[in-house]
């Protein structure tokens, strides 16, 4: 369970996680060691799994991102899952209710990778059907 102190940490490592631990306490009116120690109490218990970086929305500009909706055939969903983990396309997959029982995130180079990628996924054993939209422009919440 987290505290409201994990959740301020995360927040603020979410938004930059390159603050320095000492900042992060002064904001978070904490020490320094509280700070290195729960995050590395969050990165243990796996509820931190990784740093990441951001870029300008220019530098990857070229980049072909979208969602695709799945609908599976029976009970093959943990099949289909296992399958979509192994495409470097395919950057998340989630659960959902409704028409559609998974949705894939897709992120590719080019509009042939694109192309290429859908062809291949389509082919996966238990899936019923796809739908695929390409993400036009992205805005900033």
């Amino acid at each position: 369970m987290l505290d409201e102190l994990d959740q301020a940490l995360i927040a603020r490592l979410r938004a930059d996680s390159r603050t320095p631990a000492a900042a992060l306490a002064k904001a978070l009116k904490v020490s320094r060691g509280t700070i290195q120690n729960r995050i590395e109490r969050l990165l243990a218990r796996g509820v931190i799994q990784g740093f990441t970086i951001k870029t300008r929305p220019d530098v990857e500009a070229g980049r072909v991102r979208a969602v695709m909706t799945i609908a599976i055939q029976g009970e093959r969903s943990g099949a289909v899952v296992r399958a979509l983990k192994g495409f470097p396309e395919v950057a998340a997959v989630h659960t959902t209710n409704g028409r559609w029982d998974l949705v894939a995130d897709l992120d590719v180079e080019t509009l042939q990778a694109f192309s290429a990628a859908l062809d291949r996924i389509r082919q996966i054993e238990g899936i019923a059907s796809t739908e695929t939209s390409i993400l036009l422009a992205t805005q900033k919440m």
